[in-house]
């Protein structure tokens, strides 16, 4: 399966569709949920579609008694699962603190008075 490139914004999408893998999503639901404008949002969700970890389906509906057209619904894949979750915790294991980032630096010695 092709990889993606973990960003920030890569991860706050994939996590949304994480929080329920058989809830497909729509494009409006995502901006809203992960703030991202369409701009930002949509090449995302193509980039992952395109690497085979979404796959896109349309909305079964009778536009005319729904009153819209049909939504592009978009869910994580199996594979897309699978790889997802290895890279958001790839990710939040290169972002996890030192072990010592609590202690207080080292205060230099023999100073000036």
């Amino acid at each position: 399966m092709p990889s993606v490139r973990m960003t920030v914004a890569v991860a706050t999408v994939l996590r949304v569709f994480l929080e329920d893998v058989g809830r497909p999503r729509y494009g409006y639901e995502l901006m809203r949920v992960t703030g991202f404008p369409s701009g930002k949002l949509y090449p995302i969700v193509a980039r992952l579609q395109a690497a085979g970890w979404l796959v896109k389906e349309q909305e079964d509906i009778d536009p005319s008694v729904v009153g819209r057209p049909p939504r592009r619904m978009y869910r994580l894949s199996p594979d897309g699962i699978e790889s997802a979750r290895l890279e958001l915790a790839a990710l939040s294991e290169r972002l996890r603190p030192p072990v010592d980032a609590g202690r207080a630096l080292p205060q230099p010695q023999g100073g000036a008075s």
